[in-house]
């Protein structure tokens, strides 16, 4: 067994074996998504509130939506399973403190894909998990790595509460400066061209920004009309290739590849295709679980230039060994760095790639 894994039981065992109820807190598609599995476990919600702001009388999956208080009167002690995701610095406290007072976990599901976390799971991919960690370029990176796949086991908010740190310190990292030129993949409506162009003290020598939705997109050139400086925005996706594919139409940061066929035709570029003879210093890389394939379609770029890397680990249980393992193959220049921003569930964590020396 992977010797940074401390747990012995993941939270789906635990909860089975539990006499104590169950209250579900939130709903939603994670709630959806939790009860699935807890359906394969057979475990049973025994009830479920919401935050009072959203008890409005609801049902969810047939039980009427009860506030904290309600939950706290009718049981005397009972299992909180935290079912929604946020990062606002309130709601993080605000569950720290309710753990405080009852047995909590937050459980782990993906955003992409129904497969769970399970001592299985890491047996069968022991090698690549183990070589994604011994890849890190420092010790925080590896204790972050360590947090991350003992809170997936185990559901435990500690693990990764103990190894966040905000964004703005991981900029330390890659140093954006007015020089740089800068792709953005899944640019939104710019809100990290902002955030970047906030780290660099002004505008960036050249930044292209892709944006696959249209509605986001519209956005984003909205935001480009007043941009200072040489920003390109493109209405497209990121891929292995240039290809057409269809796209979930969601209308929001998480617009993604469709997985069932709906959506609208999307056009979707390489990297290497984007940038051609143009080298570029940062990628940014937030791409709804095509990350792998968006660096298969940028081998050229990454062994030509070895640009700075900002990549999401999160979207599939699989991106955490996989993703570093692949940058590291690229170009063996790289440095590989793993951060844990805000969130819960383990979401926003985060590559940083710089080449060797930087």
């Amino acid at each position: 067994m992977l010797s940074f894994i401390k747990e012995t039981q993941t939270i789906w065992e635990r909860l089975a074996k539990t006499e104590k109820p169950i209250v579900l807190y939130g709903m939603g598609l994670g709630a959806e998504k939790i009860l699935d599995v807890f359906a394969e476990f057979g475990i049973s919600a025994a009830d479920l509130f919401a935050s009072d702001d959203f008890v409005r009388g609801q049902l969810f999956r047939g039980k009427r939506v009860k506030t904290l208080a309600e939950i706290e009167e009718t049981y005397s002690d009972f299992i909180i399973v935290v079912a929604f995701a946020f990062w606002q610095e309130e709601l993080l406290e605000r569950i720290e403190q309710l753990g405080e007072r009852h047995e909590l976990y937050a459980p782990h599901v993906p955003v992409i894909g129904r497969g769970i976390i399970d001592f299985a799971y890491l047996t069968q991919y022991e090698p690549l998990i183990r070589g994604a960690y011994e890849q890190m370029a420092d010790e925080w990176s590896r204790n972050v790595y360590a947090a991350v796949w003992n809170y997936r086991l185990s559901g435990k908010i500690s693990y990764i509460r103990d190894v966040t740190t905000p964004k703005e310190d991981a900029y330390t990292l890659i140093w954006p400066g007015r020089d740089d030129v800068y792709l953005d993949l899944g640019a939104y409506d710019g809100d990290t061209v902002r955030e970047v162009m906030g780290q660099a003290g002004g505008p960036l020598q050249k930044i292209i920004a892709l944006e696959p939705d249209p509605k986001n997109f519209r956005k984003l050139t909205t935001f480009a009309e007043n941009y200072p400086g040489d920003l390109t925005c493109i209405n497209a996706g990121i891929y292995d290739r240039d290809t057409i594919l269809t796209f979930a139409n969601k209308s929001g940061r998480h617009s993604a590849v469709s997985r069932d066929g709906a959506g609208i035709q999307v056009p979707m570029r390489s990297i290497d295709s984007i940038m051609g003879k143009q080298p570029v210093s940062i990628i940014k890389m937030d791409v709804e679980g095509e990350e792998r394939l968006a660096l298969e379609g940028a081998k050229t770029v990454l062994l030509r230039d070895c640009p700075r890397l900002i990549v999401s680990a999160y979207h599939r249980n699989e991106d955490l060994f996989t993703l570093p393992l692949q940058i590291y193959k690229s170009n063996p220049a790289y440095r590989i760095y793993l951060r844990q921003h805000p969130y819960i569930p383990a979401w926003d964590n985060t590559i940083y790639a710089v080449k060797e020396g930087f």
